[in-house]
């Protein structure tokens, strides 16, 4: 079972780097509570941790490529009002 799956690990630390500076968008932030499987919980906490990653880390990552796959590579602008600098 893959998380980030299809070789996309560089990808990710390459976001941890980004997401360790404070951003401007970073600074609101809402809570998204999602209900899950305890045992899938564990496995998927534990899979972020092989790969040096937090949980929320891996979900906004998921959340950013749902949003992009639907709306195009601009969708920063759309939903941020602002480039990449403002990935959030």
């Amino acid at each position: 079972m893959h998380v980030v799956g299809n070789g996309s690990v560089g990808l990710m630390q390459h976001r941890v780097q980004q997401e360790s500076s404070p951003l401007p968008s970073e600074e609101r932030t809402a809570r998204l509570s999602v209900l899950i499987d305890p045992r899938k919980k564990a496995c998927f906490e534990a899979l972020c941790k092989q790969e040096d990653v937090t949980p929320s880390q891996v979900v906004r990552q998921l959340i950013r490529d749902f949003i992009e796959a639907r709306m195009g590579p601009d969708w920063q602008e759309q939903v941020l009002g602002s480039g990449p600098e403002a990935d959030g």
